[in-house]
């Protein structure tokens, strides 16, 4: 294919709406609307592979509109009435068939490179300091499958050259990608179908653990069934260059060789899909202090803050107090309860009281975590533990002496927040106005009915009445 005469193509067709539409649509959602991508440590500039993972979650509707966008570029001979000249020249057919096919795949190939360029920069600039190279298979596979969905889509249209078939094709790779999408509720996302089915589809879960990623045995199963013996690209490559109607049967034979060979390959259960990057979660330890490598940038602050909430613990709690710190590492499904220990503080930067915390918030959300840890999580995507941060706030106001109750968090000002607020300054003030020795044996009694997990409505105990 001669490079000019594809500069041409680029300069002369609609092929490089395609991948404008997919580079500003993409970058419209993700910095026009707030959403769930903004926020945690598994944000799309947080760390690389959750970027990676984003990007491709949004091929839920970028891949139908490749296809649609092929399908359309594929109807520009029939709708010109040039079919047939064209089919009278000497040239090739293949030949003339490898520029327009040339020039939308390389649109759509820079305008999703670009989304992963913005991404990859806005997580360079921020905290993380762990750069792997497991993401960027995540997103040549999307490159590679934007680029067959829209070859086929030219395919398809070339041998039904209908103004139907765009809007047909959009509607039913939407159908199918909506099919085959996985949900993220599980340990590991899962679907409504066969797991090996299930990554036929391009886009992937919503990632909500930043430690998840996808097996090499999915990318190599993708991979099969887009280009396996050429797989769907060559489907759409041979109905694009193909004239006749033995040719057109024939060209069915390439997606259906990749399919099989990729259901092959695919793995067969959710947790074999989508697997801990091991790398990302190896402990880096400063002391009795250690965080995952991928949020190694965060120890050189944290380190010193936890130590001193590590001292504060045991002037409080003697020999029950937990000894070390580490990042949570354990999967676990939405709503489920967190695994604790009295050994340990547990971090999780999801939490809303650590996600953003510097300074002396850190140290007392910390010493909030050791004393009066919460067993459901509170954060963006799962909600909860409005009723646990006045429990911890007195907590932590009574271990470091504080003269008054000191919030951990915004109070808010619903009814919920103004009761439980209320009643917490109440038990405030009784758990100071009793004796130091009835303090902490009611502080201790918290700390033992919160690592049971039976810690919610912990503020009569505080305040010396019996639990509900």
């Amino acid at each position: 294919m001669n490079g000019r005469v594809l500069g041409i193509e680029l300069r002369r067709s609609a092929a490089p709406w395609a991948g404008l539409v997919v580079l500003a649509g993409s970058l419209a959602v993700f910095f026009l609307i707030d959403g769930i991508w903004w926020r945690g440590d598994a944000g799309w500039t947080a760390q690389w592979t959750s970027m990676a993972l984003w990007t491709r979650h949004f091929l839920a509707f970028w891949w139908p509109l490749a296809v649609g966008f092929g399908a359309v570029y594929g109807l520009r001979d029939s709708r010109s009435r040039m079919g047939e000249l064209l089919s009278s020249t000497p040239r090739p057919a293949w030949r003339r068939a490898a520029v327009p096919a040339g020039a939308l795949a390389l649109a759509l190939a820079a305008g999703f490179g670009l989304v992963v360029l913005v991404g990859g920069v806005e997580v360079a600039l921020g905290r993380t300091t762990y750069t792997p190279l497991g993401w960027l298979p995540i997103s040549l596979v999307a490159i590679l499958g934007l680029v067959a969905g829209a070859v086929f889509g030219m395919g398809v249209a070339r041998a039904l050259p209908s103004v139907l078939t765009p809007p047909a094709l959009t509607l039913g790779f939407l159908v199918l990608t909506a099919f085959l999408s996985p949900n993220s509720d599980g340990l590991q996302p899962s679907g409504r179908t066969s797991n090996r089915l299930i990554q036929l589809s391009l886009a992937t879960a919503d990632p909500r653990q930043m430690l998840l990623t996808l097996s090499g045995a999915v990318h190599l199963g993708q991979t099969l069934w887009l280009l396996g013996l050429l797989g769907l690209l060559g489907t759409g490559f041979a109905l694009l260059s193909t004239v006749t109607h033995r040719g057109r049967a024939l060209a069915v034979v390439p997606v259906l060789v990749g399919t099989a060979l990729a259901l092959l390959v695919l793995p067969g259960a959710p947790r074999d899909s989508y697997v801990v990057d091991r790398a990302a979660a190896a402990p880096v330890c400063d002391g009795p202090v250690c965080l995952t490598r991928a949020n190694a940038g965060r120890l050189p602050e944290l380190a010193p803050r936890g130590k001193e909430a590590l001292k504060v613990l045991h002037d409080v709690l003697g020999d029950q107090a937990p000894t070390v710190i580490r990042e949570n590492t354990e999967l676990r499904a939405i709503s489920d309860d967190r695994p604790l220990s009295g050994d340990v503080v547990l971090v999780d930067f999801d939490e809303r009281l650590l996600t953003d915390a510097t300074g002396d918030a850190l140290t007392r959300a910390l010493i909030a975590q050791g004393l009066a840890p919460n067993c459901r999580a509170s954060n963006d995507r799962e909600g909860g533990g409005r009723g646990d941060v006045p429990v911890q706030s007195i907590a932590v106001s009574w271990a470091l002496h504080d003269a008054k109750l000191q919030p951990l968090a915004d109070k808010g000002s619903d009814p919920y927040s103004l009761k439980i607020w209320a009643d917490a300054d109440a038990a405030w003030e009784r758990l100071t106005a009793a004796p130091p020795a009835e303090q902490r044996s009611r502080i201790a009694a918290l700390h033992a009915a919160m690592l049971s997990c039976s810690g919610h409505g912990q503020l009569p105990v505080l305040a010396g009445e019996a639990a509900r």
